[in-house]
């Protein structure tokens, strides 16, 4: 599954630069991530870095965008090598 940025987000700034996807983006009241971009990190660290550097535990999996490991791994791929 990509993941999604609650409403519980307080706009602190840390998760953008930690996107190795560059997935996240300030949205118009809060972070957004780009459902298309989300890998979970998978390909790049063992952990979604994001969630790793919230201070309020907002980030959480986006069940409207299930996806596999094997399928965000794919998707991986198709980002790296465009």
């Amino acid at each position: 599954m990509a993941l999604i940025i609650t409403d519980e987000c307080i706009n602190c700034d840390v998760c953008e630069p930690e996107c190795p996807n560059e997935a996240i983006s300030q949205g118009e009241e809060i972070y957004e991530i780009n459902p298309s971009k989300c890998t979970e990190c998978v390909g790049h660290y063992d952990t979604p870095q994001c969630v790793e550097v919230c201070p309020v535990d907002c980030i959480p999996k986006d069940p409207d965008h299930p996806e596999s490991q094997e399928q965000l791994y794919d998707k991986y791929l198709k980002l790296v090598s465009a």
